[in-house]
């Protein structure tokens, strides 16, 4: 058994699909407690039911840090300091040039992306900081370190997650850790809006996380402020 291995307290955003839904399964089945939230509220419900105590989801948009400062205060007050923050919400932008991208869709990205992760750190940081404890992972993507045409905005968000994410490593007290993690090329609804059929190449979440849940179980200290990925 990894030391990682022990029980923790993992909060992750966007657990009703894609990899925050296979993460949420595959750390309650190694015996962790997680805590997550999502906009649809129907599969929230559905979470609630399948997983039940210690576990809890809530439905929480990470654009309104007022939500986020509430889910935050109901975690740390109810189940204490997390161990692990994943920020894994994320949309991308339809498939087109920069300039036929409308002005309402890439303010929506740029919402969940960026201030959507800056939200949720924002919220549990203060606490986390006080007590030096704390492992923050920012899903990042091959997007983030290369751009590809048609999903610009998309790419600039991610290409912020990393730099956002490095800069917050280099301000955290010692002992906690920081990192922008690439998941890797995986077959979720987002890569099938910008891949299509060519998606089907690639593996699906429920495959990725076997790796995936472990790999971010072992990100120690060393790591701190390295873009990391899941190849």
């Amino acid at each position: 058994m990894h030391s990682s291995d022990l029980s923790k307290k993992i909060v992750i955003t966007g657990v009703t699909r894609g990899l925050g839904r296979a993460l949420v399964s595959k750390f309650i089945d190694l015996g962790h407690s997680v805590y997550g939230c999502g906009r649809n509220e129907s599969i929230i419900s559905n979470l609630n039911k399948q997983f039940g105590p210690p576990h809890l989801f809530c439905a929480v948009d990470v654009v309104d840090f007022y939500k986020v400062s509430k889910w935050t205060e109901l975690i740390l007050n109810d189940f204490g300091l997390p161990d692990i923050l994943i920020n894994n919400a994320a949309i991308i932008n339809t498939d087109a040039p920069l300039w036929e991208i409308s002005a309402e869709e890439y303010s929506g990205i740029i919402d969940v992306n960026i201030k959507g992760v800056a939200n949720v750190m924002r919220a549990f940081l203060p606490t986390l900081v006080k007590n030096r404890v704390g492992k923050i992972i920012n899903f990042s993507s091959g997007a983030g370190k290369v751009a590809y045409p048609n999903i610009s905005i998309y790419c600039a968000t991610k290409f912020a997650v990393e730099g956002m994410t490095q800069a917050v490593a280099q301000e955290l007290p010692s002992g906690m850790i920081a990192v922008p993690l690439s998941p890797g090329i995986i077959n979720t609804d987002m890569l099938r809006s910008h891949y299509g059929e060519r998606a089907d190449e690639y593996q699906s979440p429920d495959v990725w996380v076997e790796k995936a849940a472990q790999f971010i179980l072992d990100i120690g200290i060393k790591d701190n402020g390295k873009s990391l990925i899941i190849s």
